[in-house]
């Protein structure tokens, strides 16, 4: 299942099984909670569930290469539960923003400590 990012211009793509599990506790909130709302709108709405071509490539439905900025080339981007679609220019950006930022890099390493990590 692949859907748009809430915070990057990105698209995410999970495993079905994920995905359901996911829903499975999208459902068990609060269905009038403002938050739960807008991520349903925003991130269960956009869901699409895409199809594969004779070849084996994936396709990407319009509206989601749209919000993605997805032109030639892209970047496939691991997150450990599901990967990331990103335009190559647009991930390039994204990262050159973290790594040069100190306070990014040390809010990382902070986090990372505080996991125990």
């Amino acid at each position: 299942m692949i859907t748009t990012s809430l915070d990057a211009p990105c698209l995410v793509a999970y495993p079905m099984q994920a995905w359901k599990d996911f829903e499975a506790k999208l459902a068990g909130l609060p269905q009038f909670d403002k938050a739960v709302m807008d991520l349903k709108r925003m991130y269960v709405a956009s869901a699409q569930d895409p199809d594969i071509d004779a070849a084996g490539r994936l396709l990407i439905p319009p509206m989601l290469r749209e919000y993605a900025n997805l032109k030639r080339d892209v970047i496939w981007a691991g997150n450990v539960t599901y990967v990331e679609l990103w335009d190559k220019e647009s991930f390039h950006a994204a990262r050159r923003a973290i790594t040069d930022s100190p306070e990014r890099r040390a809010q990382m390493a902070e986090r990372l400590a505080g996991l125990g990590l």
